[in-house]
């Protein structure tokens, strides 16, 4: 049975980085960009000012006090039509051009209007380029701003708005289908007839998925029927990712390995060394141009989200061009816990910081099927395989999981 670091390496090795697409800018937040951006403009385009105020000549508020004659006056969006001679001025708003002649703008708190044309501006200082943003000081006509491999963030999409790319080149999130098996699976909306549970699982990779800046697909549930299993997982094969949940232990109703196997998904490994999630199946299927990376998880709601976070999550970091999202810490628990048993065991737990360093907090957990549980967890909290005793302040490992 492969351990866990073993068993994440070799879904890694199956991954491969997506093919760039074309987006459109308003859906490419979160993507790695794949070209090259060069501004296409100066920014700004033309002198502006800063302020609200009077644009003059710095020279003539030599003495700190001076009267002008008003030319015109000049708003965002307006060209403009004077050019500023000594003695003279032109009143200007916040991001409006510079008009010619002019060198400094005076805020409009030192003003006072004289009448319609004329003005006073009193106690005021003026040197060259006061309250003034020069032509193409923030970025200049042909500046390369942003390279491959760039995270778009809200600042990137401004700039890439700035320079006129309503189109850009980047690495797609992948599309992962989500597929929950089994014929005691009856839809969230329903009440459950006796034998019958609430399909949590499908609903939770969904969100799983969109957490890691993935695109869901949501098929819904598959029954526990080789024709209809067959038909859904044809259909998630179509996605990057396909992940199924439940139907790969080694009961009677558990199909999907040898479904899988029928479509062409070959095996790449069952079963891991970890608690909860034993019973997880990895495969490929590829053709000629692509390749889908296939997880069969347990069905047990707790072992889906322990190992979507250990292989899952990293696998799409990857195909997404992405360092892995994994965050993980040593920390000091806080109060004793008895380890037992012959694999690993990812504990839900509680992070905590009383000022002393990162501390954890085992949360009460019932085993695979508490999901509940889990409502007071933000990590996994590891212990290493055997009979053990850990003691408060032990320090352990600990993924956090992202909220």
């Amino acid at each position: 049975m492969l351990t866990v670091e073993v068993a994440l390496q070799k879904v890694l090795t199956h991954a491969t980085k997506l093919a760039p697409r074309t987006h459109p800018l308003e859906a490419a937040l979160g993507l790695l960009l794949a070209e090259p951006i060069a501004s296409d403009i100066d920014s700004p385009p033309h002198d502006k000012a800063l302020v609200d105020g009077y644009a003059i000549q710095a020279a003539d508020l030599s003495t700190g006090q001076a009267e002008f004659e008003i030319l015109e006056e000049v708003t965002a969006g307006d060209v403009p039509r004077l050019t500023v001679t000594p003695g003279t001025t032109t009143r200007i708003m916040t991001g409006a051009p510079l008009p010619a002649g002019a060198d400094a703008v005076v805020m409009i708190e030192y003003s006072e209007l004289r009448d319609e044309t004329h003005l006073l501006l009193v106690d005021a200082s003026a040197k060259p380029n006061q309250n003034i943003m020069r032509r193409a000081t923030s970025l200049a006509k042909g500046t390369t701003l942003l390279h491959p491999g760039a995270l778009l963030r809200p600042i990137e999409i401004g700039v890439l708005a700035e320079v006129g790319r309503s189109q850009i080149l980047a690495t797609p999130r992948p599309r992962v289908a989500c597929l929950a098996t089994g014929n005691e699976l009856v839809e969230t909306s329903e009440t459950p007839p006796p034998g019958k549970i609430r399909n949590s699982n499908g609903p939770m990779l969904a969100a799983l998925v969109a957490d890691a800046n993935a695109t869901p697909v949501a098929l819904g549930i598959a029954k526990d029927e080789r024709e209809h299993l067959t038909e859904c997982i044809r259909k998630g094969l179509e996605s990057d990712v396909l992940i199924l949940s439940g139907g790969v232990s080694a009961g009677v109703l558990d199909l999907v390995p040898s479904v899988l196997t029928e479509l062409g998904v070959k095996e790449v490994f069952h079963k891991v060394q970890l608690k909860p999630g034993k019973p997880l199946w990895f495969g490929v299927w590829e053709n000629e141009d692509r390749r889908v990376l296939v997880f069969g998880l347990p069905g047990n709601p707790v072992s889906t989200l322990v190992c979507f976070h250990l292989f899952v999550r990293p696998a799409l970091d990857y195909l997404a061009g992405r360092k892995s999202s994994w965050q993980t810490c040593r920390a000091q628990l806080t109060a004793p816990f008895q380890q037992r048993g012959d694999r690993p065991t990812f504990h839900p737990a509680r992070m905590h910081d009383l000022g002393l360093g990162p501390m954890v907090e085992t949360v009460p957990w019932r085993g695979s099927g508490d999901l509940a549980g889990l409502l007071a967890a933000d990590s996994l909290a590891l212990f290493p395989a055997g009979e053990e005793s850990f003691s408060p302040g032990d320090e352990i490992d600990v993924i956090l999981l992202k909220a």
